[in-house]
């Protein structure tokens, strides 16, 4: 066990804090804020919702490789170190990502950044619980800081983003000198350097916690599947997958299409800027708000926060006034990544420490095959008549039922 002052509330936080910054990169920076820059790249590159809906795909499918792949790397290496790995990677795909326009290459970095994200969002969710357990008390909370950490990559995003772009029009025209530097470009080389102080700043946590991660490790060695009793863990907790695959085909919808949304509405690069920032903003500020529901050793946690997630999805269909569009975007913050927690806390709840690792990588995988279908069925719907608030609808319906699944979920088992 460590040393007292190493389990302090004080310093639990801020490691937590710190960790967060994973959460920041993986998915704030490297996934979310492609959203951001999808409405020029598609003006540009002469997408349709589809393509667009496919490249997020793309790195869905990466990151169910990246979540596959994480335990088999794990018994090979300390989580610290695949989590320091994968930002490295995903630093480097984001940096190349200004430099091509070709569609088959984008494809292959877009799944390139989900492998190494899906590898820093998986081992700091880790991290994130062996941090928990030290102060279970504030376990709730202490992980929720971890994943509510995206948020900053989201307002990162959305107060560098656009005004990198709009310095390079200025600066140089629409585009650099040879066609493949575009504006755009810019945008992905700034959310670049924010991925690369952001992992800077993680080499501290996870030099810290290294020690801490021994038993993780000399459990991710002893078995590559689920044991007996895992197993029996694993039919029990069918509720909350089924009702967490809901969440990642419905979520990643909004997040990929709800900047176009409100392009097409009219709004102007400020108000984007804003609702970004708020949507950003909401998610930093979640982790207080949910930190006792997240104490609940059942699946109303994820019942609750799904049904949110879906009712922020639906106002954004069916509402075009700027106000209603910042209060989906608001709430939508507040909920969406407090769902990734609340599978954490329950994994913490239902099985024993020494398998943590194991419920982990599970409930990643079950979220990156959601993920997989999630974008592209939005985009084929949003190509047709009722254009991106049909495809918003049918991912708020797809998230209501999830949260319909998610209260079968019972607490563990005696």
């Amino acid at each position: 066990m460590p040393p007292s002052h190493d389990t302090s509330p004080a310093r639990l936080i801020a490691l937590a804090l710190a960790i967060s910054l994973g959460a920041a990169l993986s998915l704030g920076l490297a996934r979310f804020a492609y959203g951001l820059l999808l409405p020029a790249m598609r003006e540009d590159l002469q997408w349709t919702y589809a393509l667009s809906g496919a490249l997020n795909t793309s790195n869905a499918i990466g990151y169910l490789v990246g979540a596959l792949s994480a335990p088999w790397l794990l018994r090979r290496m300390e989580a610290t170190r695949l989590f320091i790995l994968g930002a490295v990677f995903s630093c480097l795909w984001m940096g190349l990502s200004g430099f091509f326009r070709d569609t088959s290459v984008w494809m292959l970095l877009r799944a390139l950044a989900g492998v190494s994200s899906a590898w820093v969002f998986m081992t700091g969710g880790m991290l994130a619980a062996q941090i928990g357990a030290r102060a279970p008390e504030r376990s709730g909370l202490l992980i929720g800081i971890y994943y509510a950490g995206a948020g900053l990559g989201i307002t990162v995003s959305a107060l560098s983003v656009p005004s990198v772009m709009t310095w390079a029009q200025q600066t140089t025209g629409a585009t650099m000198p040879g066609a493949q530097f575009a504006s755009w470009a810019w945008g992905w080389w700034a959310l670049t350097v924010a991925c690369l102080v952001a992992t800077a700043v993680m080499l501290w946590p996870a030099q810290v916690m290294r020690p801490w991660l021994s038993a993780l490790r000399q459990s991710a060695t002893q078995t590559a599947s689920l044991n007996v009793q895992s197993n029996h863990h694993w039919r029990h907790l069918l509720p909350a997958l089924a009702a967490y695959s809901c969440f990642g085909m419905g979520y990643i919808g909004y997040m990929t299409f709800v900047i176009a949304l409100l392009r097409q509405q009219g709004s102007s690069n400020g108000q984007i800027t804003l609702f970004y920032a708020l949507l950003g903003s909401a998610c930093m500020l979640s982790a207080p708000l949910w930190a006792r529901l997240l104490k609940r050793k059942d699946g109303w946690p994820l019942a609750v926060l799904n049904g949110l997630v879906g009712m922020a999805t639906m106002l954004a269909a069916v509402v075009d006034a700027y106000g209603w569009m910042l209060m989906s975007g608001l709430l939508f913050g507040a909920c969406f990544l407090q769902v990734v927690a609340s599978t954490t806390a329950l994994v913490r709840h239902q099985w024993p420490a020494a398998q943590w690792a194991q419920g982990i990588a599970l409930f990643t995988i079950i979220f990156a095959a959601g993920q997989i279908i999630g974008p592209t069925l939005v985009g084929w719907i949003a190509d047709g008549a009722g254009g991106l608030q049909r495809g918003l609808m049918a991912s708020a319906l797809i998230l209501w039922a999830g949260a319909v699944m998610a209260v079968f979920q019972k607490p563990p088992m005696k």
